[in-house]
């Protein structure tokens, strides 16, 4: 069973100007076309899964998701796709060797012998993003669509967060919360500590592992600011336990892109909007 969050159905507009982004995760998947001439959200839609699926179980709510909203009878000049999930790994772009990725993902996950491995170079910054993408997902898409980019969620979020005038000097905490799921992105003298993701279930798992993260880095919870977005707003249960740890605490609002939002922001995946 599948529980939608939101939903904006698109109006008629000239399609050979539409942007599609997806963002997929075995605990839901969004998406959203947007009018690049307009600038403007045509269309989007939330989906969480009840509970954590397989692939296989992942791209059965992606083909009912499309069906719903008629996208693969539509036609863009631009699909992106985006993969959430924790089979990742950030190396140094000068110890990258492209025939070792399995040798460096290894060591953080379990990956099997016949899964494909692929990379991203995060722009501006001498980093490389290896990761275990959807293959299945991906392959749905190209069947779709033909050629489309495709990319890993922390690619997205460490180029976002390091990119503009106000990357952080003092140690910062960042944490976007999604579906079951916290990325954590660590941002220090305009530099690049840590980025992880962790599942979770209970608002204790989401403190714990966020303690875990400051006390490997020695970051002191006094002074350390912390900032949440995504879905989640002060009073929250999950914001709460926080203050009672870390009382630098803010919700952080992310520039989202270049379109004007008709939308509620939290309404769209902060990664599908910042891939337009």
């Amino acid at each position: 069973m599948i529980e939608k969050v939101t939903t904006k159905e698109a109006t008629e507009t000239s399609k050979e100007f539409n942007k599609l982004s997806i963002q997929v995760s075995l605990n839901g998947l969004s998406f959203c076309i947007v009018d690049t001439i307009a600038n403007s959200v045509l269309s989007s839609d939330h989906i969480v899964f009840e509970k954590e699926r397989t692939p296989y179980g992942l791209q059965k709510g992606l083909v009912s998701l499309f069906n719903k909203h008629k996208i693969h009878q539509q036609q863009f000049t631009e699909v992106i796709v985006v993969h959430r999930n924790k089979l990742f790994s950030l190396v140094p772009k000068s110890l990258f060797d492209e025939n070792e990725m399995a040798n460096y993902l290894k060591f953080n996950t379990k990956i099997l012998a016949n899964d494909h491995i692929a990379h991203d170079e995060v722009e501006n910054h001498d980093m490389v993003n290896v990761y275990v993408p959807f293959v299945n997902v991906n392959n749905y898409v190209y069947e779709l669509f033909g050629e489309f980019i495709y990319k890993h969620s922390g690619t997205v979020m460490v180029e976002s967060l390091l990119t503009g005038q106000n990357i952080p000097k003092e140690p910062t905490c960042y944490v976007h919360v999604s579906d079951r799921q916290m990325e954590v992105t660590v941002i220090s003298q305009r530099k690049l500590i840590l980025y992880n993701s962790f599942n979770f279930v209970t608002k204790e798992d989401f403190v714990y592992y966020l303690l875990f993260t400051l006390e490997q880095l020695k970051l002191d919870t006094e002074t350390t600011k912390l900032k949440l977005f995504g879905a989640i707003e002060e009073g929250d249960s999950i914001y709460d336990i926080c203050y009672e740890y870390v009382k630098n605490i803010s919700i952080f609002v992310p520039s989202i892109s270049s379109y004007p939002m008709d939308l509620e922001k939290d309404t769209i995946d902060f990664t599908v909007l910042k891939t337009l």
